[in-house]
């Protein structure tokens, strides 16, 4: 190393046999060598590199730009193991020319930044002890002497120019101290830190990072320094004069609660008149700094209003994704396709929120809203996902309740009348309703454009959904199939074929009768038996009809010597229905064809009775030769009736009477119903009979005293007053048959008695007139 245009490369090239370029000295004195060159020495053991440094006070570089002078200098030390510092003679003792501040500068950093290693300095100079101990050292070096870091070699040459012969001869005593060099006490000294050869390039890469890095070699030029400071100054009050302007004040707090139309426009406007003014205070100081401090101003005044730019896109996005919501609902509630309409609602959203970005950009800043629109696009594409999977199931719960409407009710119906046509007809209602809902939802579907996988799909569900209501309900019947059972019995059996209810007179068939309604409750009970939906033929009827209904319910099955009972009935699984469609197994048809003949027995039961009861009913007379015995023993008893009229006058109002209390009491209507519950009934009844009688002979004896009185004057007629009176009362009589309908021929019988007793009821109302309302009590 050394001063610009010193013989450095013409050293060296004599020195180690290499060929770096030398200066032309008719062209003059100039750079020559810029930046490190490096170069293996030639016929030197071991193996040598060795490297020409840009010489140092080059006016190329001027007094600005020495950072790279003391750099190249610092990898030097940090690297070789000698440095040749070459040196005019009449250089001695100057200041910049004997690099003293380069030399102050390196050795400061180089303490600082690696530790101590010797290295050789070759010098041709003298007080070389004054560099060292003007250099600040840190604290840990204050009192270390030169020796410790380098090696000081003085050795002067002649002339290059006037003694060459002699400069040569003093350059090859010179080479051969770099012989061997790296031997104890050699040239290249101690060799501590030394790396080896396959190590070098990433060594010297590591140095002159750290170098690089290393701020205190890198100092600027005074003019540098001024345009740092004020140009730093003017910034930051610029920067100030922004956050305090109204203007942007005011946007900042407008873009907080909503879009501000304009808001890019604006900013950008602030934005400029502020680096303006920078550009204005600053446009004398040095070029370089200032446009760093610019970009720094507007770097800081960009980080300052993004907040406020990313508030304004989101305001943007939250209110663009809002009406997207309202104009796909409006558009699909009129009726538009779903694909079309989310397709069409979402270019044109998505085309409004471009405008709005164009509308919010700043013209200083280069930041894309990418982002926020790729988060507005996913928002639409979830509300439409959404949306879409919301209408798809209203679509299908609607059509699942009209299957459910059109199929639940029919079904139930179709299997209470169960017959031989009843899966039949459940299976064409079953394919209409359920191709007629598919036809629906197949156009309704048209408008979502889906593919024909999930389409299908779809359909499918919904024909297995129109099945599920059918089992569902058949399932439902089935666990009801007793009372089922128990209801058509009743009816076939209890109703005759015109559905009036059956009067067991004794002429009725019972045991055909229940074998009908016994038949049909096993014609139902093999129509629950299981799921036809197939059409698939089965013996669930034969079957069933042959174990329940036949004498015996097992066939014998002869082998030779061995008999053994098989009974169909006795399996959990039918031969040609699988347990999937199975309602009811056969263990469990038996079982319930035990429990509903057990329930249905009283029934039949009740019906013999009640035949046997209406027989013994139509023949209460007493049979004719206990008739013939009454007339020939009782002869004389009759005879002696007929001689006394008055018991016969008794035994006819008896006969009246008791007639009276038969019809009015319905008695053989009441024996019907079996004889402990007629003489219940009877019981209850026999007294307010009776005293309504009373209570009627009473009224008409009142009647006919009242009528006496007023046709029979003071010295009147009395025999034509009595007949008067026996025609007004069979009159009265008459009147009153006409008006009661409770019994026509009692009421005549009544009115006969009291014409034939007429003098004896008048007699006898005159002396009990005083106890008048006694008589009416009881």
């Amino acid at each position: 190393m050394g001063p610009q245009s010193s013989g450095k490369s013409t050293l060296l090239n004599n020195l180690f046999k290499t060929n770096f370029r030398e200066m032309d000295a008719f062209k003059g004195r100039s750079q020559t060598t810029k930046g490190i060159w490096m170069a293996h020495c030639t016929g030197i053991e071991p193996c040598t590199l060795v490297m020409d440094l840009e010489g140092t006070d080059g006016r190329e570089r001027g007094e600005d730009d020495t950072a790279f002078e003391k750099q190249s200098a610092l990898f030097a030390l940090a690297v070789s193991d000698i440095v040749l510092i070459n040196m005019w003679c009449h250089d001695i003792g100057r200041e910049q020319a004997a690099n003293k501040p380069l030399l102050k500068t390196v050795f400061q950093v180089m303490m600082r930044l690696f530790s101590p290693r010797k290295t050789t300095l070759m010098f041709v100079i003298r007080d070389k002890t004054k560099i060292w101990d003007s250099v600040p050292k840190p604290q840990a070096h204050v009192s270390t002497p030169l020796g410790e870091f380098f090696n000081v070699e003085v050795v002067a040459l002649s002339s290059y120019e006037e003694k060459e012969e002699q400069f040569r001869e003093q350059v090859a005593n010179l080479r051969q101290r770099f012989f061997h060099s790296i031997v104890p006490g050699g040239l290249a000294g101690d060799r501590r830190g030394v790396v080896p050869a396959s190590g070098f390039s990433f060594s010297s890469q590591q140095i002159w990072k750290v170098i690089k890095d290393n701020k205190d070699l890198d100092l600027p030029a005074h003019k540098v320094m001024v345009a740092t400071v004020r140009c730093e100054e003017i910034a930051n009050e610029k920067y100030a004069e922004f956050g305090e302007n109204k203007e942007w004040c005011e946007i900042d707090e407008a873009v907080q609660t909503d879009f501000l139309p304009g808001f890019g426009k604006k900013l950008s406007s602030i934005l400029n008149i502020c680096l303006t003014e920078y550009d204005s205070e600053a446009t004398y100081f040095d070029e370089g700094v200032r446009s760093a401090k610019r970009k720094q101003l507007e770097e800081k005044l960009l980080q300052l209003v993004q907040p406020a730019y990313q508030t304004i896109l989101g305001h943007l996005r939250s209110g663009t994704f809002e009406k997207f919501k309202d104009a796909f609902e409006k558009a699909l509630n009129a009726g538009e396709g779903f694909s079309l309409a989310a397709t069409t609602c979402a270019e044109s959203f998505l085309a409004q929120f471009d405008e709005g970005c164009v509308d919010a950009v700043i013209n200083q800043a280069n930041w894309d809203a990418s982002k926020v629109k790729e988060k507005l696009k996913r928002d639409i594409d979830t509300h439409i996902t959404t949306v879409r999977a919301a209408k798809l199931s209203e679509l299908t719960s609607k059509f699942e309740k009209k299957l459910d409407h059109a199929l639940s009710a029919p079904v139930e119906v179709l299997l209470d009348g169960a017959n031989h046509e009843t899966w039949s007809s459940i299976r064409k209602l079953l394919k209409r309703e359920s191709d007629s809902a598919v036809s629906e939802m197949s156009c309704d579907l048209k408008g979502f454009d889906m593919d024909q996988n999930a389409r299908e799909d779809m359909l499918n569900k919904l024909q297995n959904h129109a099945k599920g209501v059918v089992e569902a309900k058949a399932k439902e019947e089935a666990a009801r199939v007793i009372i089922r059972m128990k209801d058509r019995f009743s009816m076939l059996f209890s109703h005759d074929s015109d559905s009036m209810p059956r009067v067991w007179t004794g002429n009725e068939d019972i045991r055909a009768i229940t074998k009908t309604a016994r038949f049909a409750s096993v014609k139902l009970l093999s129509v629950m038996a299981a799921i036809r939906l197939d059409n698939n033929p089965d013996t669930i009827e034969k079957t069933l009809c042959s174990c329940l209904l036949e004498q015996t319910s097992a066939h014998v099955v002869t082998d030779k010597s061995t008999t053994t009972m098989a009974d169909p009935l006795a399996s959990s699984t039918w031969e040609e229905i699988p347990s999937s469609r199975t309602l009811i197994t056969p263990v469990q048809c038996k079982s319930l064809w035990r429990q509903f003949k057990a329930e249905t027995e009283y029934s039949v039961t009740q019906a013999i009775s009640a035949q046997e009861a209406n027989k013994r009913n139509n023949n209460w007379l007493p049979p004719p030769w206990a008739i013939v015995a009454l007339l020939i023993l009782g002869f004389n008893e009759f005879m002696t009736l007929l001689r006394n009229p008055f018991y016969m006058a008794f035994i006819f109002v008896a006969f009246l009477v008791l007639k009276a209390l038969w019809v009015q009491m319905d008695v053989a209507g009441e024996f019907q119903h079996g004889a402990l519950p007629a003489l219940i009934a009877l019981s209850a009844k026999f007294l307010p009979t009776v005293m309504n009688i009373v209570r009627r002979l009473a009224e008409e004896g009142q009647k006919a005293a009242a009528q006496a009185a007023a046709n029979n004057p003071p010295g009147g007629d009395p025999t034509k007053n009595y007949e008067s009176e026996a025609n007004t009362t069979m009159s009265s009589t008459s009147s009153s048959d006409i008006r009661s309908s409770r019994n026509e021929n009692f009421i005549g019988v009544v009115c006969s008695l009291q014409a034939l007793l007429r003098r004896y009821i008048t007699t006898i109302w005159n002396c009990c007139s005083k106890f008048q309302s006694v008589f009416f009590f009881l």
